[in-house]
C-alpha cells in the first residue's frame, strides 16, 4: 500500500542550499570553493553578544521563555526603533522569533486563511512563495524589472490583480531586497503603504538588510503605518545568522492570533540566543565595520564583472548582493552556475531561484565574504572569461 505524501511538502527546494551543499561536497573532496552564494556574513557573532552567552550557559538554567520572547530583548529592541530611525515602538508589539524564517510562518498563519492571494516580487526571495504555498495560500506574481528598481508599485499591483480577475489580501514587499539589493525609497514606500490601506491589503514589510546599505538609509514601514507586520532578523547586519534569532513588530489585533500560533508551533524562540542577542546592539562600531567591508566588495565586484562578462548588474543599493543579467552569457543559468562552480571553484546561486519566469538568464552574486576572496573570485571569473 502507498501511503500518502502531503502535497504541502512538495514545494520547490531553497535552490541556493543545494548549491551550498554541491560546494561544501567540493570541499569535501579536497578542492577549494570561493562561497559567493548563501547569503550570509562572511564574520561571526561580536565578542559582547559571546561574552553574553557563556554567562547564560554558566548562570541561567535557559528554560522555556515566554511565547514571544524575552521581556529584557523586546525592550532592547523597541529601544533599537527609538535610536535608529527615531521611533516609539511599544515592547509589548515586539514579537521575537525562531529567525526571520519563524517570523515569516507566524505572519503567514495569522494574517491569511488557506486560499488568500499574496502579491510579492520577482525577483524575491524564494522562501516567501514556498511556504505561501506549503499553507495553501495563492501566490500572485509582481513582475519587477529595472524600470521600478526591481521593486512593486502600486502600478504593478493593478496590473497583475486585473490581469488575475481576483483582489488581492496581502502584499510582501523587501527593501533592501534580496536577490537585487534595490530599496523602496521614502516617497515610493509611503505610496505602497497608503495603497495598501486604501485597498485593504495586508502589508508585510521584510527589513531584514537594514543597516546595510551604501547611501541613503533604508526606511521602516512603521514610518507609514501601524497596520503592517515589520520582519527583521539578527542574521544579517547583526551577524548572528547561525543562532536563529528574529524579530516582528506586529500589529495589535495579530498579537493574540501570533502568541497563540507560537505557544504551539514553537513553545518559544531559542533561550540562549535571546540572552546574548541584548548585547549586540551595544556593538555599533564593529557591526559597521562590517558594513565598511561589504562596501568594499561591492565596489570591487561592480568594478570587476562587467571585464569578466557580467555587464548588466542590479544598483546594489543595499544588502550584499550583485544581482547580474546573464542573457548575453547563457539562458540555463542553473548549468550556468554549476560549470562555474566545476571549472573556478566560484559558488553563485542561480537566477532561477528568485525568480522562477525569467531566473534562466540571471544570477546572483553575495559578496558578504572576505574581500581576499572577492578578489579571487573575481580574478578566476576574469581568467575564466577571456
Amino acid at each position: 500500500m502507498v501511503l500518502k505524501v502531503a502535497k504541502r511538502g512538495t514545494i520547490p527546494p531553497f535552490i541556493v542550499m543545494d548549491v551550498m551543499r554541491e560546494a561544501n561536497e567540493r570541499q569535501a573532496r579536497g578542492e577549494d570553493v570561493l562561497h559567493l552564494e548563501v547569503g550570509q556574513p562572511g564574520t561571526g557573532a561580536p565578542g559582547p553578544v559571546l561574552e553574553a552567552a557563556k554567562a547564560a550557559l554558566d548562570n541561567d538554567r535557559l528554560g522555556y521563555t515566554d511565547a514571544l520572547g524575552l521581556p529584557a530583548l523586546k525592550r532592547r529592541i523597541a529601544r533599537h526603533y527609538r535610536d535608529a530611525y527615531g521611533l516609539g515602538v511599544d515592547p509589548e508589539r515586539v514579537v521575537v522569533t525562531t529567525g526571520s524564517s519563524g517570523g515569516f510562518v507566524l505572519s503567514f498563519l495569522a494574517a491569511f486563511d488557506a486560499g488568500d492571494r499574496v502579491a510579492l516580487s520577482s525577483p524575491g526571495y524564494p522562501a516567501y512563495r514556498n511556504i505561501l504555498r506549503g499553507l495553501g495560500c495563492e501566490v500572485v506574481d509582481i513582475q519587477a524589472g529595472p524600470d521600478t528598481n526591481f521593486q512593486p508599485t502600486p502600478e504593478l499591483i493593478d496590473r497583475a490583480v486585473h490581469d488575475s480577475a481576483a483582489a488581492i489580501d496581502g502584499l510582501i514587499i523587501a527593501s533592501p531586497s534580496n536577490p537585487t539589493g534595490t530599496m523602496i525609497h521614502a516617497r515610493e514606500l509611503k505610496e505602497l503603504t497608503g495603497y495598501c490601506a486604501d485597498n485593504g491589503i495586508r502589508l508585510i514589510s521584510d527589513e531584514i538588510y537594514h543597516g546595510i546599505t551604501y547611501g541613503e538609509k533604508a526606511e521602516t514601514a512603521l514610518r507609514h503605518t501601524d497596520d503592517a507586520i515589520i520582519i527583521n532578523s539578527f542574521s544579517k547586519y547583526f551577524s548572528m545568522t547561525g543562532w536563529r534569532l528574529g524579530w516582528m513588530v506586529a500589529p495589535e489585533d495579530l498579537l493574540r492570533s501570533l502568541e497563540c500560533l507560537a505557544q504551539n508551533l514553537f513553545i518559544s524562540p531559542p533561550a540562549l540566543s535571546q540572552h546574548a542577542g541584548i548585547k549586540v546592539f551595544d556593538c555599533g562600531d564593529q557591526l559597521e565595520a562590517n558594513v565598511a567591508r561589504y562596501a568594499e566588495n561591492r565596489g570591487l565586484l561592480l568594478e570587476k564583472l562587467p571585464a569578466a562578462g557580467f555587464e548588466t548588474l542590479a544598483p546594489a543599493e543595499g544588502a550584499f548582493y550583485i544581482y547580474a543579467d546573464i542573457a548575453n552569457l547563457t539562458n540555463d543559468s542553473q548549468d550556468f552556475c554549476k560549470r562555474m562552480l566545476a571549472e573556478t571553484g566560484v559558488a553563485a546561486t542561480p537566477g532561477v531561484d528568485f525568480d522562477p519566469g525569467r531566473g534562466n538568464h540571471f544570477m546572483r552574486f553575495c559578496f558578504a565574504g572576505e574581500t581576499s576572496d572577492m578578489a579571487e573570485a573575481m580574478d578566476r571569473l576574469g581568467r575564466w572569461r577571456r
